[in-house]
């Protein structure tokens, strides 16, 4: 069949999905016109993919409609998603800045950023809940092995969140997926760099403001082997529960020695006291009397309810400000 006629039927069977794609969608402000011509722009400029779209029509349907239930665009120019084709199949794929883009439309973040760090590098954390000390020289040709990633957001309460790995503990979870395990070529031979920054984004996001759109995302990028996207059932999109971040905490803080998790409802129980007599300077001096980067201040900042962190926060900035 000639390459003008495959086009031809794979462009009919992206049309066919536009009652599908209407029905799932998630953000109103996708088109279905646009994202139709992404997607036929993109199959009709690979041979592999083109290939690939013959052999399993279904799979580009389902890839059309994932982009509708996610809500995430194909348009080349915001790079927040591609149409690959892997295991003999079209997979809708996420970027990192997809992931990120995601995270601030559907309003779990105000704004988040994405770094790898390399071994010449100056990097220091300067607590959870604001931005790291990240200095590099953007143009040098060397600046050694990648020895970790971080991702830093700003939360709807004026907080920062900070979430560092380490290379080792990214590569762990690399080796562990399928793709890579394949010894075929893969997003982790390919663009690692990407990947890396968006294993810290998956792991970080449980921290952030639970939002449905952002957990079904990563739910999907999860449970696909080698990172594309679970492919959604022609009907219907598949109901996701994920647990939200505080129940996330929750297990990190039940896996503390019972010594730890006494001194975390200590504090707690305090900071609440202090707050509920309007006593902010007491609430922030039992806060910041935990050690930073520690379980226990974690899970002490996300059991607090969301007007004492609002105002722990606006505390600590006007001592800052003070002190300038």
């Amino acid at each position: 069949m000639s390459t003008a006629n495959a086009l031809s039927l794979i462009s009919g069977d992206i049309y066919s999905a536009q009652g599908q794609f209407e029905n799932v969608l998630s953000d109103k402000t996708l088109n279905f016109e646009r994202e139709a011509g992404f997607a036929i722009q993109v199959l009709g400029a690979s041979e592999l993919a083109m290939t690939t779209a013959m052999k399993n029509r279904q799979s580009v349907i389902n890839a059309v409609v994932n982009v509708a239930a996610i809500g995430i665009s194909l348009n080349p120019a915001k790079k927040q998603a591609y149409l690959v084709p892997r295991d003999g199949r079209i997979c809708l794929d996420i970027s990192y800045m997809g992931l990120l883009d995601l995270a601030i439309q559907s309003g779990s973040i105000l704004w988040g950023q994405a770094e790898l760090v390399n071994e010449l590098d100056g990097f220091e954390l300067n607590g959870f809940d604001k931005p790291p000390t990240h200095k590099r020289n953007p143009f040098s040709k060397d600046r050694g092995a990648i020895v970790g990633s971080y991702v830093v957001v700003k939360t709807r309460d004026g907080d920062y969140l900070t979430t560092t790995m380490q290379i080792d503990d990214i590569y762990d979870i690399r080796n562990r997926s399928s793709a890579w395990k394949s010894g075929r070529s893969c997003p982790w031979k390919t663009d690692e760099g990407e990947m890396i920054k968006k294993t810290v984004i998956k792991r970080a996001y449980k921290l952030w403001p639970k939002t449905d759109r952002l957990d079904g995302a990563v739910h999907f990028l999860n449970t696909e082997n080698g990172e594309g996207l679970a492919i959604l059932d022609a009907e219907q999109p598949k109901k996701i529960n994920v647990i939200s971040a505080k129940e996330t905490m929750k297990e990190e803080y039940d896996a503390l020695p019972v010594e730890r998790r006494q001194i975390v409802d200590a504090v707690v129980a305090s900071i609440m006291d202090h707050f509920d007599k309007d006593d902010l300077v007491g609430a922030y001096e039992e806060y910041i009397g935990l050690d930073e980067q520690t379980t226990e201040r974690f899970a002490c900042w996300y059991f607090l309810p969301s007007k004492v962190r609002t105002a722990l926060t606006k505390h600590k900035k006007s001592l800052e400000e003070s002190a300038a």
